[in-house]
C-alpha cells in the first residue's frame, strides 16, 4: 500500500485533509523508550501555520491522541497509534472545483488512480495535511535517536533566488542543529530570513507562490549502518522524503555539483583524527555505497511553489471533458518551505531509526 513504509520499523499514515482526522501507526519500535510528550508538541508546533503572512490561515491544534503503544511515558513495543482530529476544515471552498484539475495538483491523477472514489476536499489523502502525523512519527523517532547520541536538524537553504548559508559538511555540530530548530524562521543567517520573508510576502500579495530548498543534517550517526543497492541509506531517506507533498528533488553531499568537477576534487580523502577514521572533506554526504561513513549525513530537498494560487488558470473538467477557467479559493501557503523543515527532519528521523534497527551494531 502506498501509504505504508516497511523497514526496521513500519509506519502507516491514514486520513484525509477534510476528514474527521488523520493519524499514524508505528510498529516495531524499541520497547522501553522514554518519550516526552512536550517535546513532541514542540516538534509539531514547528510545522503548524504561522500568523506572520508566510503560511495558510487554517488553524489546527494538531494535538495527537495516543491510542496505544505507550504506557507510563514509555514505548511498550506494540504498535504505537496516534490520531489528530481535524477541527478547522472549510470544505465548501472545494465544492465548485471537485472535478476540475488544479494545475500541479494530484486531482486528475488521483481521480484516475481511484476511479473517482477518492475524497477531493482539500486534496484528500494527497494533501500536505498528512505531514502532521508524519511529524508525530518523526518526533518520536527523534527522541529514540537522541537516546543514542544522534542529533538531526534542518534549515531553509533557499527560497526562490534568496539563499542562506550552508551547513559545514564536516564540522556541523549538534548545538548548531538544535539552535536553528529553535528559530521561528529556521535560517542560519538573519539577513537571509529578512529577504526570504520579503519574497514570500511579495508572492502572497501578487496572488502567487514560491518554492525553495531545505538542507538537512544528522550528526553522531554511527558508521557502518545501511546496505548497498536497493536498501541503501540514501534510498531509505529518499523514499520517506518523497512522502512529503511538493518535494521534487533530493541530493546528498555534493549532489549534482559532482557532475561539474574532477574526481580529484570530489574524492574525500581519509585520515585519522582523535583515534577515529574520518574524511577530510564530506562531498559524499556521510554515505558511501548506501552505508553510513560516520561523517555528518547531509542532504537537500527541493520544494516546488505551492500549486494553489488565487490567479485565474486554464484547466479542464475531467468529468464532462470541457475546458474551464479555474479560480482557487481557500487558505493556502504562499510558500510551503518554512513549514516543510520539520517534515524533512521527520522523514530523516524515521529513516535513521529504521536503518539502526535493521542493522544493529
Amino acid at each position: 500500500m502506498s501509504s505504508c513504509f516497511n523497514g526496521g520499523i513500519n509506519i502507516s499514515l491514514f486520513g484525509e485533509s477534510h476528514g474527521r482526522g488523520i493519524g499514524v501507526v508505528l510498529d516495531n519500535l524499541p520497547s522501553g523508550e522514554v518519550i516526552d510528550l512536550e517535546k513532541i508538541g514542540a516538534f509539531m508546533a514547528r510545522r503548524a501555520p504561522k500568523k506572520d503572512g508566510t503560511s495558510t490561515m487554517r488553524s489546527e491544534k494538531d494535538i495527537p491522541e495516543i491510542f496505544s503503544g505507550m504506557y507510563e511515558g514509555r514505548t511498550t513495543g506494540t504498535p504505537l497509534a496516534a490520531v489528530i482530529l481535524n477541527t478547522d476544515q472549510h470544505s465548501g471552498d472545494y465544492g465548485n472545483i471537485s472535478h476540475i484539475a488544479r494545475p500541479a495538483h494530484a486531482d486528475y491523477t488521483g481521480f484516475l488512480r481511484y476511479n473517482g472514489a477518492n475524497d477531493p476536499r482539500g486534496g484528500g489523502h494527497f494533501s500536505a495535511r498528512i505531514t502532521a502525523p508524519l511529524c508525530f512519527a518523526g518526533a518520536v523517532c527523534a527522541q529514540i535517536l537522541e537516546h543514542r547520541g544522534v542529533t538531526t536538524g534542518a534549515h531553509i537553504l533557499s527560497i526562490k533566488e534568496i539563499s542562506d548559508e550552508r551547513f559545514d559538511p564536516v564540522n556541523v555540530t549538534a548545538e548548531q542543529l538544535e539552535t536553528v530548530k529553535n528559530r521561528p524562521f529556521p535560517t542560519l543567517s538573519g539577513t537571509a530570513e529578512e529577504k526570504m520573508r520579503e519574497v514570500i510576502n511579495a508572492a502572497r500579495t501578487d496572488l502567487n507562490s514560491v518554492g525553495g530548498i531545505v538542507e538537512c543534517a544528522a550528526v553522531g550517526f554511527p558508521a557502518g549502518i545501511g546496505s548497498p543497492m536497493m536498501d541503501g541509506l540514501e534510498n531509505i531517506i529518499s523514499r520517506l522524503v518523497f512522502a512529503i507533498p511538493a518535494v521534487k528533488g533530493i541530493e546528498f553531499g555534493n549532489g549534482f555539483s559532482c557532475a561539474d568537477i574532477f574526481g580529484s576534487e570530489n574524492n574525500d580523502e581519509f585520515t585519522i583524527k582523535d583515534g577515529k577514521i574520518v574524511t577530510v572533506t564530506n562531498n559524499h554526504g556521510g554515505i558511501l555505497g548506501g552505508i553510513s561513513s560516520g561523517m555528518p549525513i547531509i542532504f537537500r530537498a527541493a520544494f516546488k511553489p505551492t500549486p494553489s494560487i488565487s490567479r485565474p488558470q486554464n484547466s479542464v473538467d475531467f468529468k464532462d471533458m470541457t475546458n474551464r477557467e479555474l479560480v482557487i479559493k481557500g487558505r493556502h501557503d504562499p510558500c510551503v518551505v518554512p513549514r516543510a523543515v520539520p517534515c524533512v527532519e521527520a522523514a530523516l528521523n524515521i529513516a535513521l531509526v529504521s536503518a539502526m534497527i535493521e542493522n544493529p551494531r
